[in-house]
Parts: C-alpha cells; structure tokens; sequence
C-alpha cells in the first residue's frame, strides 16, 4: 500500500500551517477528515509523522523525511497537470523561472515584454535568489527553469544557452589604471579588490577569469565585500577599491550615475555563460529551450 497524494497534500499543509484546524481550512476538509488522513498516512509508513503538543504540531524525524519526498512528488504531480493542459501549446499557463540577482535587473526589464507579447498566455512566477538555492529548487520541482550563469556544478540539469556576458575591470574614474585602455590581473590584483558577498557566482567567476585568489586582509579584518551590484558601484565610485562588472548591466545603465571608469580585461576577455537551466529528464525541457531561444533576442 502507498501513500496518497491528498495524504501528502495534508501533510505538507500540516507542516506549513503548524496545527490540524489551519490545515482542514487551507485543504477545504473537516479537521477529523485531514486528522484520518494523516493517521492513514502513518499506518501506511509504519511510524509517526507529527508530535501532538500544545503548541502545535511537530514533524518528527520520519515526517520530516516523508515532507522532504512528498513536495517532490506533489511538484512533480503540478508539473504533470500543467504539461497535459499546455500539450502543444509551449509556455503557456503557469512557468516557475529563478534568476540571480546579478541578471534579474538587467535581462529581464527587456526581455519581459517580448514574452509577454509572444505568449500572451504565459503566467510567469519569477522568482530571484542565488544560484545554489535555485538549483536546488530545481531539483527539487519547485522551479520549472532558471536564468544562471556559468560555470556552475550541473550536474543533474541541461541547459541551453543565452548570450556571453564579459566582465569588465570597473575603477574610480581618477584612478591611475583608468589612464590605461585595458587592466591586466596582475596590476588589479595589487588593488583593494571588492567583491560580491560568498554565494554569488558572480564573485566566483571574476576571480577564476582572471586568476585571482580572494582578497588578502590583515589579521583579524575583513575584506570589503558588497550585497549588491549598485552596492558595489557605489563602494568602487567612493573610492574603496575596484571590481569585476558584467557588461549587461553596464549596458543597462547600471554605471551611469556613478563616477567610475570600466576596462576590459586583458589578455583576451574574461566572461560568464548566460543559460537558461532545467532539471534533466523534466518534461519542460522543450520550454526551457525556447524560452532560452526567445530570451537571445
């Protein structure tokens, strides 16, 4: 015997609402009805999913193992439903898409409106985090596809890809490597380099392009690291030191107000790959590459 899907459906609900009564009302059902359910469910798995308290429900060990496999599995069910009703008609309905932060203010502010007018019945759930958390929802079927930027650990997905975006040495506009009609490692590397915060890739990709190692502090400090790009444009313009920029946001306006200089970097050009990710064998596979397909426009 297994579980059913309307008894992980109440579990789920129990887990996100914390007590049987919020449950029953989120379900639609009696409190005794999602209360048989979730007793089934146990005799079904042969152990308790939930501590009864005062306070609230509690997942034990076991319900929190059964919580993690049931949203795979009821995502993969939304997944199913949406793929038969939009058969033949490509993004259209609901489509979950992640984007990191350092491409969401750039790409989507254009791209966007082509969708729209290409798909007019396309319902997009966007959602922006940063890379290692999206593929995880990927993974797990909570997103239909992400807008990353590689190089990345991919295993487990496909990708298709969008566009190359270099990165550019950004400085003060006074500073004396501004004079220059490119900026070598060597000569950034003796800079105070300011980075993006740990977890955006984007600070993994500047350093690996140009060979550089984390920035050097002395003992006890730490090194000046931003949240954001216009964080760190406004760091660089205050002359805290220089940066990596990728070149779609400084098409898009991202440098303008502020005093900086930006050079390429030599020799050759440093860049990240733009692709439109999904998880491998997901039957939105054919969505993601045109969706990647619309978004090269």
């Amino acid at each position: 015997m297994l579980p059913t899907l309307r008894q992980l459906q109440y579990l789920k609900l129990l887990a996100e609402q914390g007590s049987f009564g919020r449950a029953a009302e989120a379900a639609h059902v009696t409190q005794p009805t999602l209360s048989s359910g979730i007793q089934e469910l146990e005799r079904t798995l042969g152990a308790a999913v939930v501590d009864r308290a005062r306070s609230g429900v509690i997942l034990t060990a076991v319900g929190e193992e059964a919580l993690r496999r049931a949203t795979v599995i009821l995502n993969e069910a939304e997944e199913l439903v949406e793929s038969a009703k939009n058969a033949g008609q490509p993004l259209n309905g609901r489509f979950r898409l992640g984007v990191i932060p350092t491409v969401a203010p750039f790409l989507l502010p254009r791209a966007l409106p082509l969708l729209r007018a290409r798909f007019p019945k396309l319902r997009l759930f966007l959602r922006e985090d940063l890379t290692q958390r999206l593929i995880a929802a990927l993974k797990a079927g909570q997103l239909d596809a992400a807008l990353i930027a590689l190089p990345f650990d991919m295993h487990g997905l496909n990708w298709a890809h969008v566009s190359d975006d270099e990165l550019l040495a950004a400085m003060p506009a006074g500073h004396p490597l501004a004079r220059l009609k490119s900026a070598d490692p060597d000569d950034l590397e003796r800079e105070d380099i300011i980075l993006l915060e740990d977890g955006h890739c984007l600070r993994d990709h500047a350093m690996a392009a140009c060979g550089l190692k984390p920035p050097k502090v002395a003992s006890g400090e730490e090194a000046f690291a931003a949240t954001s790009l216009p964080t760190l444009v406004q760091m660089v313009s205050s002359g805290l030191g220089v940066t990596f920029l990728p070149a779609m946001a400084i098409d898009a306006g991202l440098t303008d107000p502020a005093s900086i200089a930006v050079r390429p970097i030599a020799p050759g050009h440093a860049s990240r790959e733009i692709v439109v990710a999904w998880r491998a064998g997901s039957n939105r596979a054919a969505e993601g590459r045109l969706l990647a397909e619309v978004l090269r426009e």
